[in-house]
C-alpha cells in the first residue's frame, strides 16, 4: 500500500501541492482523508498492526489509490476479504473513469452504483447540493434520501416526485435481478420495504414503468443563490454499471452564473 501511497501524484486527486513538498506521492494523513478514515488507523495498517479492515474501508482506499482492478482485486485480498465478483453490485470507479471525472472537476459531478448508493461526489456537486462526505451506511443511498431521509435540493412537483421515486425503485428492481447474490443489496431492499410504506407499494406495483430517465432539466434551490435550472445527465458506464450525473447550464445564461457563484462559494477558502 506504500507504494501504490507513493505512486500517485497529490494533484491528480486534488490535494494542494506546497512548495516545500518531499513527498512524491500521498502522505499518510492525506489518503486517510481521501479514504474517510483516521491517519493513526492507516498508519496501523501500513505497519501491519490492524489486520482486520472492513471491505469499506478496502473499498475506500482502492478508490483513494486510484487503483486498477487486479490492484483492487489484491488489495481485498492482503485485507482477507473475497475480492468482489461478477455477482456483486461494482463500486470500483476504475482509473480510466477517474480520467473521465478529472476533465470535469470544475462542473458538478456525482457517481453512484447500480443500487443507488453515491460512491464519489466532487467538491463543485457539495457546493451545489450540500456536503455528501458525512453521510454513512444507507444516508448515501439517493433511494432512502428521497423517500424516508431529509430529500434534495431537487425542486419536484408532486407528480414529478412520484415519477421520479418510480424511476428509482423500478432501476433497483432491475439491479437486484442482475445481482441476485449480493447480500448487501438484499439488507438495502429489505430495510427500504421495512420502513417505506411507499418503497413496498412502488416494489411490489404491476404498473408500467417509467421509461429512463438519462437527460432531464433540474430545478436546485440553493440557500445562498436560489433556484438554478440546469441541466442534468445521466452517463451509463455499462461494463462497471455505474451512474454519473452532470450538472450543467448554458453558457452566459444567468442560470450559468448563479452555478459558477454556488460552485465559488462552496469550494473557496477564505482567509480572514
Amino acid at each position: 500500500m506504500r507504494q501504490w501511497r507513493d505512486r500517485v501524484a497529490p494533484g491528480s486527486v486534488g490535494v494542494p501541492v506546497g512548495r516545500r513538498r518531499r513527498a512524491s506521492g500521498l502522505r499518510r494523513e492525506e489518503l486517510a482523508a481521501l479514504a474517510g478514515i483516521s491517519a493513526d488507523y492507516l498508519t496501523r495498517l501500513e505497519q501491519g498492526r490492524a489486520t482486520a479492515p472492513s471491505a469499506q474501508v478496502v473499498a475506500a482506499l482502492a478508490q483513494a489509490l486510484r487503483l486498477s482492478d487486479a490492484e483492487r482485486d489484491l488489495l481485498y485480498r492482503l485485507a482477507g476479504h473475497a475480492a468482489p465478483g461478477l455477482d456483486l453490485v461494482p463500486s470500483h470507479v476504475t482509473p480510466s473513469v477517474q480520467r473521465l471525472l478529472d476533465r470535469l472537476a470544475h462542473t458538478p459531478v456525482v457517481v453512484y452504483d447500480a443500487s443507488w448508493t453515491l460512491i464519489l461526489a466532487n467538491a463543485p456537486y457539495d457546493a451545489l447540493m450540500g456536503e455528501t462526505s458525512t453521510w454513512r451506511g444507507i444516508e448515501r443511498n439517493a433511494i432512502w434520501r428521497n423517500l424516508l431521509g431529509p430529500g434534495t435540493r431537487t425542486v419536484h412537483t408532486a407528480e414529478e416526485q412520484a415519477e421520479h421515486e418510480a424511476r428509482l425503485v423500478a432501476d433497483l428492481r432491475l439491479t437486484a435481478s442482475r445481482y441476485q447474490a449480493d447480500r448487501a443489496l438484499r439488507r438495502l431492499i429489505n430495510e427500504l420495504a421495512d420502513k417505506s410504506p411507499r418503497f413496498a407499494e412502488l416494489w411490489d406495483s404491476d404498473a408500467p414503468v417509467p421509461l429512463p430517465d438519462t437527460s432531464k432539466r433540474k430545478v436546485i434551490d440553493h440557500p445562498a443563490v436560489g433556484r438554478i435550472t440546469l441541466d442534468c445527465d445521466t452517463l451509463i458506464v455499462a461494463v462497471d454499471d455505474l451512474r454519473i450525473m452532470v450538472y450543467t447550464a448554458e453558457p452566459g445564461t444567468e442560470d450559468a452564473e448563479r452555478l459558477a457563484l454556488a460552485v465559488v462559494l462552496g469550494t473557496q477558502t477564505l482567509v480572514e
